[in-house]
């Protein structure tokens, strides 16, 4: 607490609380909606090779057997392709490269990004307090993880085709009812 500012003559003091920060960290979140699966982690940074490392897990551990894996993400400057080539031998990043798929979401739409969405719902159900290091961190999200997962959480889309030719107009074309062009 720090020493107020004195009242102006009539006014009721109003004391302050100084916030004192104690680190910060990014946590990474991959998700599979219409499975009702999620993925969280925690890492200290948020580079283009904290990102990499991620892609590498979520291909080779987690979907070891897919061929290809599709993501829908927000543009972060981190989520590119020369990331895995900073990252890793150019062959391994090549290897990695040709089993995602990316769909950006546009600019300001991080509400169509599904894995927004889980993270809205991780603050709101497991990171509405203060966490006092990474490691609580790491286990009280593995514990959200699990027990998200665990009950199969889905999520309900119903955002259509057809809404989104309303509300994302200038990202589609104009297609004329007479030619179909």
């Amino acid at each position: 607490m720090r020493e107020p500012l004195a009242a102006r003559p009539g006014d009721i003091g109003k004391p302050d609380a100084e916030y004192e920060r104690r680190g910060t960290c990014s946590i990474f979140v991959f998700a599979e909606a219409l499975a009702g699966w999620r993925h969280a982690s925690v890492r200290e940074r948020r580079t283009k090779l904290d990102w990499a490392e991620e892609i590498r897990c979520l291909l080779t551990e987690i979907y070891p057997d897919k061929r290809k894996i599709i993501l829908v993400m927000d543009n972060l400057n981190t989520h590119a392709k020369s990331s895995l080539y900073q990252a890793f031998p150019a062959a391994k990043a090549a290897a990695l490269a040709n089993r995602r798929e990316i769909h950006y979401t546009p600019k300001h739409g991080s509400w169509l990004d599904i894995a927004e969405m889980e993270l809205n719902a991780m603050t709101r159900q497991c990171l509405d307090r203060r966490i006092a290091d990474i490691g609580e961190l790491r286990r009280e999200l593995a514990k959200w993880e699990s027990e998200r997962n665990e009950n199969c959480k889905t999520v309900d889309w119903q955002f259509t085709a057809e809404n989104a030719r309303i509300k994302l107009k200038t990202l589609y074309p104009k297609i004329s009812v007479e030619t179909g062009k």
